[in-house]
């Protein structure tokens, strides 16, 4: 097995590892690595939908989207297209995946189908890290903190997406809940920052204007390049991310005003996660 760090802040390439060996033994060296590197991925995996779930579902239980419909025979997967003609991508800002649910997603597992020749790259930031080099004040204030995050508005994901569709679902307030700003990892007992600019409206008992201000300087904190990592997708790549542990950001560079209106076809298999402590 061979490591490829992508970065010094976070993420990995990993060689020699088969993705369809869902043994106990292989699957806890695929979950030692996403713990310590945050994000993985391995390139040249051919591996069907059935063996995709298969290697999901040893993670835990795979969860259903709130609001985009899955595929026919496999509900659980959400399989997000960017047409030729569409300027617009699927996560293209920020975030941690439904960060809006009680319970938000524990991690997510993306196989490429289909890749432009050029752009399309996906950044990574580590939520650790940016929790560890946090400015001292802004720690004091928020440290003891909740946050509310909410996917109202969440709606344009479908109806930007012209090759993508809704399961239906409105009530998008339905979706909003109270999270530590400052969570603690399941797992590896570390101290997370636990925001992100889609999601992450206000900070409880603080005014809004105070709230803005502070969750500002957060976000703007959590995309320093020296928190991230960036990588291009080859098809047939499967990338494994801790969704609790980092936002992401899916860079939307290739469209036709550009002269690069390429498809983009990716499959995503999101595993159910615990309500942040």
């Amino acid at each position: 097995m061979e490591i490829k760090l992508l970065s010094g802040a976070l993420g990995a390439e990993i060689s020699g590892l088969d993705l369809k060996d869902t043994s106990d033994e292989n699957f806890k060296k695929i979950n030692d690595l996403l713990l310590e590197h945050k994000v993985i991925f391995f390139r040249d995996q051919k591996i069907t939908t059935e063996e995709h779930m298969a290697l999901a579902e040893k993670f835990g239980p795979v969860e259903t989207h709130a609001y985009v419909k899955g595929l026919d025979k496999h509900p659980e997967i959400v399989r997000i297209i960017k047409g030729e003609d569409e300027k617009n991508q699927w996560g293209e800002n920020w975030h941690s995946d439904v960060s809006y649910n009680v319970k938000p997603t524990k991690a997510v597992i993306l196989k490429s189908i289909k890749i432009p020749p050029v752009g399309g790259d996906t950044c990574f930031s580590n939520m650790e890290l940016a929790w560890e080099t946090l400015d001292e004040k802004i720690k004091e204030i928020i440290k003891d903190k909740k946050a509310v995050h909410s996917s109202l508005g969440a709606e344009f994901f479908i109806k930007n997406y012209k090759k993508m569709e809704g399961n239906g679902k409105k009530n998008y307030d339905e979706y909003s809940n109270e999270h530590p700003i400052v969570r603690t990892h399941p797992e590896t007992g570390k101290k997370i920052l636990y925001v992100n600019w889609t999601y992450t409206k206000k900070i409880i008992g603080l005014s809004q204007k105070e709230s803005d201000e502070i969750l500002t300087k957060i976000f703007e904190h959590q995309a320093k390049l020296e928190l991230t990592c960036r990588f291009t997708w080859t098809e047939n790549t499967v990338c494994i991310w801790d969704n609790r542990s980092v936002i992401h950001f899916a860079i939307a560079d290739f469209y036709p005003g550009r002269g690069l209106g390429h498809e983009r076809i990716m499959d995503r298999i999101a595993i159910e996660g615990d309500q942040p402590h």
